[in-house]
């Protein structure tokens, strides 16, 4: 932690066994996303169709979807605001460690990454409730998520085995 409060710390010159943590932690974040992107193609989908049918219920081929219950999303948030909130805060931590781009880049990454995960966590609630066509938001979300997470835990493994 001192060498995080300190500004200049650079991942690739952390102790071998301190990147072996990060990497175990970035590794275990990959499996976390695979899956993710696992429950959004096979439960939901991708198109925003099918996402507002998910959150507001309705027909999809042979299966008939029920609307969910507020207690459900608030379920879904509680556990996705504190999770996603601690990945996007050791991810960006990691990121903004390597030397690889500079600071605009690395600025823009993960304030796509903060945008997609408040994104994520807003549209069920605003589909849902307000509207079916909040489900480009969703949409939106993901893909902000995925491209800036990719990004960030890409270029943080990188400078955890590959770099030196």
């Amino acid at each position: 932690m001192k060498s995080f409060a300190s500004g200049g710390f650079r991942l690739r010159d952390a102790p071998r066994r301190l990147r072996l943590i990060y990497a175990g932690f970035l590794v275990v974040t990959a499996v976390g996303l695979l899956t993710q992107l696992g429950f959004q193609t096979e439960r939901i989908g991708w198109t925003p169709a099918a996402i507002a049918t998910y959150y507001r219920g309705g027909e999809t081929g042979d299966t008939m979807a029920f609307p969910k219950p507020f207690g459900h999303l608030v379920e879904v948030t509680h556990a996705h605001a504190f999770m996603m909130g601690v990945v996007f805060l050791v991810l960006a931590h990691l990121f903004a460690g390597s030397p690889l781009l500079g600071g605009a880049v690395k600025g823009a990454v993960i304030l796509t990454a903060f945008l997609g995960v408040v994104g994520d966590l807003a549209a069920p609630w605003l589909v849902r409730y307000l509207a079916a066509g909040f489900a480009w938001l969703q949409l939106a979300a993901w893909l902000a998520l995925w491209l800036a997470g990719l990004g960030m835990l890409g270029v943080s493994l990188w400078e955890c085995l590959g770099a030196r």
